[in-house]
């Protein structure tokens, strides 16, 4: 960023603002921290003040660190019911369009940054073949910092994974798997050491579940998180209801958040209210945690100078914008993170898939029966009213469910690509796409379902134990 206050910001919007002071901010602590001369820092806190003062004037609010432009944030982090009707915070994700949400829109909005041909050409020369999938479709479509991970994996210097899966029920859906798949591949092409949180505490402060039922369930998504097929040497899971006791370094570093990010930001960024439960408030350094390596020390050998990569839906980008504001600020790098679309339910994707309603999705307990029977009657079809019409018009594959589904899960790119030719055409029918996804999903399904028959209790307490994994630090 220029270090010239004569920049156009009055062109910029009150998030992009908002952005831009916290950057220069870290600058100005950068600086600081590297004794630079005192003629560059002066020049940088001026221009800090410059930004803080373009902020207060197009916002009427002072900046507060953490805390973006409440115009934009409300609730919600940074999406407005005036736009579209999308809304997406950690725990909803609504829009009234049969598309989806808008996620050009929702990367303005986030700040995050679009993943380009040129990142993904740059990925595929990284790791010597072909980007997977969800690179290819735009599924995994917004990341922060990915060039720096870029970076340091083309000069030979580790990073690691973090994902993570919110266990609320016994039985995940097929949507569930798409950051494992994903996350499964990148620890692969890259291979590095993963992490997986399982925020059992969460759900037991948000759901009406016992905290023992939490960690059954906990147990039970472990069973399908490893028939994912990732590996024991280099894969950690953990509760939180159990790591947490038992770490030292992770509690080290949630406390640290916690010290650095008031009741008004949290309040601001994730919308809770006065009568929210205090665990609640406190939840979201909890899932920062892990993005700092020194909350492993078993398996980091103490080091806390490692950047972390974490695959996940935008919906948990708020959680993560808190962590990277505050990561500098106790010493440790911001993590990155790659961005995926949201898995749209059967009836649409303006609708919201529930564990409550085992019609919203295709379940990872489905029998080859359920699963044809559920997308010939639920999947939202994009097609037309009558053959007549459909033949003479086509289909519409920007709505059509069983499309969607096959954009996330058939591998060939020509196969794809003939389908929607033939969808948009009329070529195609309807019931004769959804064949083709029913075809795609029940072997796929029934793979899982073997796979996980082999997934023990000692094989889960394997992977949740604490331990050194594969790598030398």
């Amino acid at each position: 960023m220029a270090d010239s206050p004569n920049c156009d910001l009055k062109s910029l919007s009150p998030l992009q603002l908002f952005e831009r002071v916290t950057e220069q901010g870290e600058k100005v602590r950068a600086l600081k921290a590297g004794k630079a001369p005192k003629d560059e820092i002066d020049a940088a806190v001026r221009m800090l003040l410059s930004l803080k003062l373009s902020y207060k004037t197009t916002t009427g609010q002072d900046y507060q660190a953490g805390l973006p432009p409440t115009d934009l944030a409300l609730i919600n982090n940074g999406t407005t019911k005036e736009e579209d009707d999308d809304f997406v915070d950690p725990w909803t994700v609504q829009t009234s369009n049969a598309k989806g949400v808008d996620y050009d829109k929702l990367i303005v909005r986030f700040g995050s940054t679009k993943i380009d041909t040129d990142l993904i050409n740059r990925i595929e020369k990284a790791i010597g073949q072909k980007p997977h999938r969800f690179l290819r479709r735009g599924i995994f479509f917004s990341h922060r910092d990915m060039d720096q991970i870029l970076h340091a994996y083309e000069n030979k210097k580790f990073f690691y994974l973090y994902t993570g899966r919110g266990p609320s029920s016994q039985a995940m859906h097929v949507g569930h798997l798409i950051p494992f798949i994903f996350t499964k591949w990148l620890q692969e092409v890259f291979d590095v050491p993963l992490v997986i949180q399982l925020t059992d505490d969460e759900k037991y402060l948000w759901k009406d579940l016992t905290t023992e039922k939490a960690y059954e369930y906990a147990k039970e998504n472990a069973k399908d998180i490893i028939a994912c097929g990732f590996d024991v040497n280099k894969t950690f899971i953990f509760s939180d209801l159990d790591y947490l006791g038992s770490s030292m370094g992770f509690y080290k570093n949630i406390v640290k958040v916690q010290k650095h990010v008031t009741f008004n930001q949290v309040k601001g960024i994730f919308g809770f209210t006065d009568s929210d439960c205090i665990g609640k408030i406190s939840f979201p350094a909890i899932q920062a945690a892990p993005s700092f390596s020194s909350s492993f020390p078993q398996i980091f050998n103490g080091k806390e100078d490692l950047q972390c990569l974490i695959p996940c839906a935008i919906d948990q980008d708020p959680y993560f914008r808190m962590t990277r504001d505050v990561a500098p600020r106790i010493g440790y790098p911001k993590p990155a993170l790659l961005h995926s679309v949201f898995f749209p339910a059967l009836q649409g994707a303006q609708t919201k898939m529930s564990a409550s309603d085992p019609n919203s999705s295709i379940f990872l307990t489905d029998t080859p029966k359920q699963i044809k029977t559920k997308i010939n009657k639920h999947a939202f079809s994009g097609g037309r009213d009558t053959i007549e019409e459909h033949r003479k018009y086509g289909g519409n594959c920007d709505v059509d469910v069983s499309f969607m589904y096959l954009t996330f899960f058939l591998e060939d790119d020509d196969r794809l690509e003939q389908l929607k030719q033939a969808y948009t055409s009329g070529e195609l029918l309807t019931g004769e796409l959804k064949k083709v996804l029913i075809e795609t999903l029940q072997p796929m399904i029934a793979a899982h379902q073997e796979r996980r028959k082999q997934v023990t209790d000692e094989v889960v307490k394997q992977f949740m134990t604490p331990r050194k994994l594969a790598f030398e630090f």
